[in-house]
């Protein structure tokens, strides 16, 4: 009876981890990961970009974010929107052009609370020249590009 007893557990105890693996594998996307795997909340908390790893792992709205440490985490997990970066992460500057140009991670400004990146230093030169002026052109921009590929525009 005791063995049974012990079998009967074991296969309810493998039945509920198969379970959970197999809902955390329905909702991450390894081939969708935000900011380039950068940890989006330490540029707010760190003031620098900063790697994030496979250990620390939050999915918002289908996109896999990592972070540095699990503190950084429960701070996204509890307000994504305050730190996902503006554009879906694409390049603020080319956003304001019409264009989507993929963004380097390790460029970036915070605006008013806001996270914008780049796609390269020389790129964010020209952003900062007129970053009010570039990020009203982004804005008026974004809801005509949002849904297009960056090869489309």
């Amino acid at each position: 009876m005791n063995k049974a007893f012990t079998f009967k557990i074991g296969v309810i105890l493998a039945g509920v981890l198969l379970f959970a693996i197999s809902a955390f594998a329905m909702n991450y996307n390894p081939s969708n990961v935000g900011a380039n795997g950068y940890d989006v909340v330490a540029y707010f908390t760190d003031s620098k970009a900063v790697r994030g790893t496979g250990w620390h792992v939050a999915v918002h709205d289908g996109t896999t974010y990592l972070f540095s440490n699990k503190k950084n985490r429960k701070m996204f997990a509890k307000s994504p929107g305050k730190y996902l970066p503006e554009f879906g992460g694409y390049c603020a500057f080319g956003a304001a052009m019409g264009k989507k140009f993929y963004a380097d991670p390790t460029v970036w400004k915070i605006v008013d609370g806001k996270l914008y990146l780049n796609l390269d230093q020389k790129i964010q030169k020209k952003f900062e020249k007129d970053v009010p002026g570039h990020l009203k052109k982004a804005y008026a921009n974004w809801p005509k590009i949002k849904d297009k590929a960056p090869e489309g525009i």
